[in-house]
């Protein structure tokens, strides 16, 4: 094997292990967003309450608790979509080098 070889080899297995945390972060931003549409599904039903029958002081309350259950989740959406975004730099690093390499 010689040197390049190695090198080309060794890019690919960055890259597989690269594309396998994407994967693994796709499926932790699906879960995120899930959550977030439950949270949102939820405010919804509270609001259509609230136009339909007023304002209670209970109904308020549970519109608070789901706009603030909804802030926590959307903090780790954002933080999973930072790292989505830095593994996708990463990939296109070593994309780069694979070129530079001849092995693309």
């Amino acid at each position: 094997m010689t040197d390049q070889t190695v090198a080309r080899d060794t890019l690919l297995a960055r890259r597989l292990a690269l594309v396998a945390t994407l994967s693994g972060l796709t499926a932790e931003m699906q879960k995120h967003n899930q959550v977030l549409a439950g949270i949102e599904m939820g405010v919804l039903r509270i609001e259509l309450e609230i136009g339909r029958t007023g304002a209670s002081e209970q109904l308020v309350r549970d519109l608070h608790e789901a706009e603030q259950a909804a802030e926590p989740a959307m903090a780790l959406r954002a933080e999973c979509e930072q790292r989505i975004e830095a593994a996708e730099r990463e990939v296109e690093a070593v994309d780069r080098d694979l070129a530079a390499a001849g092995g693309a």
